[in-house]
């Protein structure tokens, strides 16, 4: 085992997890859930998607909630931007991080953004020249790494020769998401071995969605093969749009929770990060989807 000394935990709460909520909350508890984030000691909070209002409704006002947010110094507030556009829109409110992303499901593509996988490259490609000359950094996500809600399995060999290409981009990361939830530890670490003989381990991050109750159980195969960047949601918040069926993201306060566990660095306050976790569930009527946090409320 290899596990690594020090985790990064990014919090895609905000955008991954909001995305997907049949409720439309107002700006200004987006930017309170966010300010709140900000205070756990988390280092990387993703904030909004710079997508079109009518393909994600639930986060039409990007710009309000960018330009709103007490930025601390020390924390990265990407953003998701779908192609120029979204790129030109993120700039005018003055963002520094980006994400980019793509599938190596053809079918997936084109329900998500309606193009195939050769031309989300070309869409990365034109948004990477102009992050370059803004000095943006760019991360860059890779959906249904283990499955597809169109294409079943996805073949590793697939997912690392796309990633790979990503890297040479000009992605400083790139997260391999389970985006429907299939996933277990012997394909994580299958996929792994393929990613990481294109790519340095260092440049990997993992993103596992809780469908099938695997996503801590992937989260430690990946941790025992040295992976160090961790993709989660507060509340266990989220799922996709286009992907039928895929449940929320794996819960920020049970990956800390492990992660405290083994023993492994964080600097994020548990006890913060489940108050944030209570406060958004509050907001939206529901229960934390965190085991942890669950178990905290009884206790």
């Amino acid at each position: 085992m290899i596990f690594p000394r020090y985790v990064k935990m990014v919090e895609v709460g905000p955008r991954d997890g909001l995305q997907n909520e049949s409720q439309m909350l107002p700006a200004s508890v987006k930017i309170d859930f966010i300010n709140r984030l900000s205070d756990t000691g988390l280092s990387v909070i993703e904030a909004t998607s710079f997508v079109s209002p009518q393909k994600i409704p639930q986060l039409a006002d990007q710009r309000e909630v960018f330009a709103g947010i007490q930025q601390k110094p020390g924390v990265q507030y990407p953003v998701l931007v779908p192609n120029r556009r979204g790129l030109d829109n993120a700039l005018a409110v003055g963002v520094n991080d980006i994400a980019v992303f793509t599938s190596p499901s053809q079918q997936f593509n084109q329900h998500n953004i309606q193009c195939s996988v050769e031309e989300s490259l070309e869409r990365i490609a034109q948004v990477m020249v102009v992050a370059e000359q803004h000095k943006l950094r760019v991360r860059g996500y890779i959906s249904c790494v283990l499955g597809c809600p169109y294409e079943g399995d996805m073949a590793p060999e697939k997912v690392a020769v796309l990633a790979e290409h990503l890297l040479k981009l000009g992605c400083y990361e790139i997260s391999l998401g389970d985006t429907i939830g299939v996933g277990t530890p012997l394909r994580v670490v299958a996929l792994l071995r393929q990613v990481t003989a294109k790519i340095p381990l260092e440049k990997v991050a993992v993103h596992f969605h809780d469908t099938y109750g695997q996503a801590l159980v992937n989260i430690y195969a990946a941790l025992e093969n040295g992976v160090a960047v961790i993709d989660s949601a507060v509340a266990g918040l989220g799922g996709c749009p286009y992907a039928t069926g895929a449940s929320g993201n794996v819960a920020s306060e049970d990956v800390l929770y492990l992660l405290n566990g083994l023993g492994i660095e964080t600097r994020v306050d548990f006890k913060k990060l489940l108050a944030v976790g209570r406060f958004i569930s509050q907001v939206l009527g529901k229960k934390p989807q965190s085991k942890v946090n669950q178990a905290c409320v009884l206790n």
